[in-house]
């Protein structure tokens, strides 16, 4: 079953509007085991740890980000149990070393706590959601003082072992991993050890989908709205050589890098199965002066976004626990919206689910037909996939706009009437399951 579309006619082709997922009936059956309830229990078990600052007490086992993070190992081993054994509970330590200019005065051990539910048929092959462990307030060296760090990012961490609950109740193709990631707050070590870990391990990553704050719907600018969210992404890799830069100049692509494509899947996945939710597609890494988990991945070469709340309340943000003429100031349970932060775990659900299920996307995808009626695309052909849906759009169009399905085993197709220069065009992999892969752009000219 697809969804509504408006179709149009143009030169012979049928175009679809938007880019648009099969509608499978098992991803709702996911988002709706997703719980409210357990969201405010995770959430309210981490804030009564007082703080899970990176250079807080490790020993104790109520008070500090040690007893933090054994709990959350405990609780990925409890579901994992549930489920016999189905759940693979990993925990990295790496030791960052002390500087006086840092936010690590000195040598600290940095411990990521993270589930994988390994894929049937691409055991080597991960899409990551993560949540960050720490916590903390106004002074970031301050591993002592009450640092409930509820929103930021106990929401996050909760949407990761909430799905790591949920998805331990279904197998898919390619592995999913549900990971608690450490200091975040002092400096993107958690997601630095962890991409570096997955490069040298030679992990296959379609994407990771940071969470950074997803339960706060009361803006400092005095909006309150619980349906919308960001996706922030880059625009392309900055591993890229300078001949792929130069090929960008002339043949575009500097809006079309991996992450970007895998922002773009996460917002058609949340319009098919969560038409009420309002995505916003925040075409830049991060917020302007700050940094999220999701960006030591795209350091390393992977694709990465980061999913937050639209309307931030800095006056929950790295804040001391405080009343100061009539404000409250402080990152406490009472800022948190559970129903938004079950939502917005949904949107991670949906993201993680239909490219969990999807064939890999296709590699050496090239394009021709310079000064030619029509345009050409070519791809090697892809494992599992019963066919391929070319996307293209406005060059100024920010997500894919018109599609043509080719089915069977081809590995290139003619756009006949479409002008290479007047859109920007893609290639997506469709399994028999009517799950796609991202969209992969193309990197070359055919016959170049």
């Amino acid at each position: 079953m697809m969804r509504r579309m408006i179709i149009v006619y143009f030169s012979g082709l049928l175009l679809l509007s938007a880019q648009s997922l099969t509608v499978d009936p098992s991803v709702y059956k996911i988002l709706d085991d997703i719980s409210t309830d357990q969201l405010e229990k995770y959430v309210t078990k981490l804030v009564n740890f007082g703080t899970r600052h990176t250079l807080s007490d490790t020993v104790s086992n109520t008070r500090g980000i040690g007893a933090a993070r054994r709990w959350i190992k405990k609780e990925f081993e409890e579901i994992s149990k549930d489920c016999g054994g189905c759940l693979e509970v990993e925990e990295q330590w790496s030791l960052a070393k002390g500087s006086p200019k840092s936010r690590i005065k000195r040598d600290t051990w940095i411990v990521n706590i993270y589930a994988v539910k390994r894929g049937t048929k691409y055991p080597n092959r991960y899409v990551i959601m993560s949540g960050d462990i720490d916590s903390r307030i106004s002074d970031p060296l301050d591993g002592k003082g009450n640092s409930p760090g509820a929103n930021d990012n106990a929401s996050g961490m909760a949407g990761a072992i909430e799905l790591a609950r949920v998805l331990s109740k279904h197998d898919f193709p390619t592995s999913i991993i549900l990971a608690g990631l450490s200091g975040e707050e002092q400096g993107l070590f958690g997601g630095r050890f962890l991409a570096e870990k997955a490069k040298k391990e030679g992990w296959e990553i379609v994407g990771i989908l940071n969470n950074d704050m997803i339960g706060n719907i009361e803006g400092v600018d005095g909006v309150i709205d619980n349906r919308t969210f960001r996706i922030f992404s880059e625009p392309y890799s900055i591993l890229e050589t300078e001949k792929q830069l130069k090929q960008k100049r002339f043949y575009g692509g500097e809006n079309d890098g991996e992450s970007r494509q895998l922002a773009r899947h996460a917002f058609a996945s949340t319009k098919i199965y969560l038409p009420e939710m309002n995505p916003l597609l925040i075409y830049r890494l991060d917020r302007f002066g700050r940094g999220g988990h999701h960006r030591p991945f795209n350091e390393a070469g992977f694709p990465g976004v980061r999913i937050m709340e639209a309307h931030e309340n800095y006056n929950r943000q790295h804040q001391d626990i405080r009343t100061e003429n009539g404000i409250k100031y402080g990152d406490v349970i009472e800022g948190v919206n559970f129903d938004y932060c079950a939502k917005l775990t949904a949107v991670n659900a949906a993201a993680l689910v239909t490219l969990a299920m999807a064939p890999p996307k296709p590699k050496n995808v090239k394009i021709g037909g310079i000064v030619k009626p029509f345009t050409v695309l070519s791809w090697d052909k892809v494992d599992g996939a019963a066919g391929y849906k070319l996307y293209w759009r406005d060059t100024t169009a920010p997500t894919w706009k018109y599609s043509k399905w080719v089915g069977g085993y081809v590995t290139q197709h003619t756009l006949e009437g479409i002008v290479i220069d007047n859109y920007l065009f893609g290639v997506a992999a469709v399994g028999e399951n009517g799950h796609e892969s991202m969209v992969a752009y193309p990197g070359g000219l055919i016959g170049r």
